[in-house]
């Protein structure tokens, strides 16, 4: 049987959440930290250098949000662990390449994250809500780290994000009705200049209270590598931002309803830069075809349900829009490690872990009125 996430709640100024967070994720933390230990060590990357990498790299995140590396403090005391441990989880591969080890640059680039993102407008819903969900394809053994992270502000909207435990965010959405999903992108303009890590950039779209601040912050902010971040609102907008390091390019919904994979797709984007991922993700030429062909004819009456049923697709298995486990390109076992479905409107996000081994979802809940949530499994 494949375990649930466990969701984590916490409250308070950025240390003390952190401290709260580490405790209640501290098997979890340690458990990721341990996976990613063992990576290192068969790069022959260890723990002086790990602390040098992350000693450069501090003042990147102190400029962008000194809070996050407060978190980060309270997030290592609480779980019993090595600051730069918590820093590593929250930028594993951007300060690894931007070290002093091209040949590690090289070797990360053979795992990347594979993701499926897909969003459907109230207009091309059954129930006229909107839908964002994701396929997240990493390694297998994150089934085991993952937590769904609920964040009680007293100065943002509350917000829910699922994430690897000891991160600040990844796919989620907030009080306000905000939500982001994000997609592995490559390209031959990645790791020439320092940015800010990924994780911290969905962390600060998912603390806005008005869309445009969150389109802002993947817009502007300088990042160290491609990546493609979907943003919507629940009243009905969604744009798609394929981002170089230095530049950022935009996809819009198509009769309400927009995928997207791990290649860049905006012709603007591909007139002006090289694709470099597809040799390590050649699946992504299709999968987001497969989206948009399954949802296209149900367009104006789309559920979660068919949305679910999409992203469940087999085609070509194992290299497929769910991804059983398997071998990568570089041997190592990956999967869809979590199927994230999510109605901000609704504050629901359900999550099925290894979705290809396991269709049983749980809810989790996000009231933007009561400062509950609670988790409810369903099938």
């Amino acid at each position: 049987m494949v375990e649930a996430c466990p969701l984590i709640e916490i409250a308070g100024g950025p240390f003390d959440r952190g401290r709260d967070y580490g405790r209640q994720a501290q098997q979890r933390i340690v458990k990721g930290i341990t996976h990613y230990a063992r990576q290192l060590e068969a790069l022959s990357v260890d723990g002086p250098q790990i602390r040098k990498l992350v000693g450069d790299y501090l003042p990147v995140i102190e400029g962008f949000e000194p809070a996050y590396i407060e978190e980060m403090r309270g997030i290592a005391e609480g779980a019993g662990v090595d600051f730069e441990n918590i820093v590593l989880l929250n930028a594993r591969t951007e300060i690894l390449k931007l070290g002093q080890r091209p040949d590690l640059r090289r070797k990360l680039m053979q795992d990347p994250d594979g993701c499926t993102g897909v969003v459907v407008l109230p207009g091309a819903s059954r129930d006229g809500t909107l839908i964002h969900a994701q396929n997240w394809d990493w390694k297998v053994e994150c089934a085991e780290t993952a937590v769904v992270l609920r964040i009680r502000n007293t100065d943002g909207p509350d917000l829910l994000t699922f994430t690897e435990a000891g991160g600040l965010a990844r796919s989620g959405f907030n009080a306000a009705g905000i939500a982001i999903t994000a997609n592995y992108l490559e390209s031959d303009r990645d790791y020439s200049q320092i940015g800010v890590p990924l994780a911290l950039i969905r962390r600060k779209v998912l603390e806005q209270e008005r869309l445009a601040m969150a389109m802002r912050a993947v817009y502007v902010t300088p990042k160290s590598a491609a990546n493609n971040m979907i943003v919507s609102h629940k009243d009905g907008v969604a744009i798609d931002f394929e981002c170089a390091p230095d530049e950022t390019f935009q996809l819009h919904p198509d009769r309400g309803l927009l995928a997207h994979a791990n290649h860049f797709v905006s012709p603007v984007a591909l007139s002006k830069l090289k694709d470099t991922g597809i040799t390590n993700t050649p699946d992504s030429l299709y999968r987001d075809i497969r989206v948009r062909d399954l949802l296209s004819p149900q367009i104006g009456a789309i559920t979660t349900d068919a949305v679910k049923t999409a992203l469940f697709d087999d085609f070509q298995a194992p290299w497929s829009v769910c991804r059983p486990p398997r071998s990568n390109l570089s041997n190592n076992l990956s999967a869809t490690v979590a199927m994230i479905v999510m109605q901000p409107a609704a504050g629901t996000m359900d999550v099925a872990m290894l979705p290809a081994l396991n269709r049983t979802f749980t809810t989790y809940r996000l009231d933007p009125v009561s400062p509950s949530v609670h988790a409810a499994a369903s099938d």
